[in-house]
């Protein structure tokens, strides 16, 4: 079956993108290898009227929509290589099966490169996070530790700030901040340690001690740690996407790339990854595969 669109990625944007299209009249498959980004978060904030979900409930509530419009088929797959074959894309996924659709919408998000730092990974997503906007005002009155170990480490301590400044900044021997930014967080009494980190120590993954590497300890459980991202897939460099400044595909107002019959949506193109713009770039990115349709058969 040749479908109008296939759809690769089922967070936020991808399930918004296949119910506009599926609404649309599309013939559309959503590729998902249920694997997503924001599987180690707690619950999903800023969504008005579904502040507060689970990730899982989420997406059940998201899959229960999309089964309401025949055109609409869901299939568990991990895709390992997209070819285009003239005005037709192949579908290749690693359990060997083969897909053809005339357009392609890359939803497959980012992922998080978190420093290397024994067990960060056991509290990442239940007491360490990265994004104030979605769990700031859980930690609003807890001290915190900010492991700044990037580039926009000064952006991050700010943007806590907004929420709660009762932090210590732990720079894990990196040169993150400046001597003027080190100046201005001595002003505004937040202490910055510079001492390598060996370990996180907890339990259940509740944060409880930074030991660093000379012996000295800090009690703290919560924080936030400056993370990097990059894309979750290496689609958009075979397609040999056009990407923008912060790494995400770059798109127009309707999800188009640079490259005819490829559109992208959510945290693959756009910023902040928030789960609402996520969806809403989806959208963006259904709507323009639809519009070029109708001005094709026009």
């Amino acid at each position: 079956m040749l479908y109008d669109c296939a759809v690769i990625g089922g967070g936020p944007a991808g399930l918004n993108a296949s119910l506009v299209l599926g609404r649309g009249r599309k013939e559309v498959i959503l590729l998902d290898d249920g694997a997503p980004r924001n599987a180690v978060t707690q619950g999903s904030h800023n969504f008005i009227t579904r502040d507060g979900i689970k990730p899982v409930e989420f997406r059940k509530a998201a899959h229960a929509d999309l089964r309401k419009y025949p055109g609409i088929s869901i299939q568990k797959e991990r895709v390992s290589d997209i070819v285009q074959n003239d005005t037709v894309f192949r579908i290749q996924t690693e359990r060997g099966q083969d897909y053809e659709a005339q357009t392609i919408i890359l939803a497959t998000g980012l992922k998080d490169i978190l420093p290397e730092i024994e067990g960060i990974h056991d509290f990442y997503g239940t007491s360490l996070f990265a994004c104030p906007f979605c769990d700031g005002w859980e930690l609003k009155n807890i001290p915190l530790v900010y492991i700044a170990d990037g580039a926009h480490s000064f952006h991050g301590i700010k943007m806590i700030s907004n929420w709660n400044r009762d932090m210590v900044v732990c720079t894990n021997g990196k040169e993150s901040l400046s001597a003027e930014e080190r100046d201005i967080l001595t002003q505004k009494q937040i202490k910055v340690i510079d001492d390598e980190i060996l370990r996180l120590q907890g339990d259940n993954g509740q944060l409880k001690t930074i030991q660093f590497k000379n012996g000295k300890e800090l009690h703290k459980e919560a924080g936030f740690v400056s993370s990097n991202m990059e894309q979750a897939s290496p689609f958009a460099k075979r397609l040999g996407l056009e990407l923008n400044d912060m790494g995400g595909i770059k798109t127009d107002s309707q999800g188009r790339t640079s490259v005819k019959g490829i559109y992208a949506g959510g945290d693959t193109a756009s910023g902040p990854p928030q789960l609402v713009i996520a969806a809403s770039e989806g959208s963006k990115a259904a709507i323009g595969v639809i519009s070029d349709f109708v001005e094709d058969t026009f």
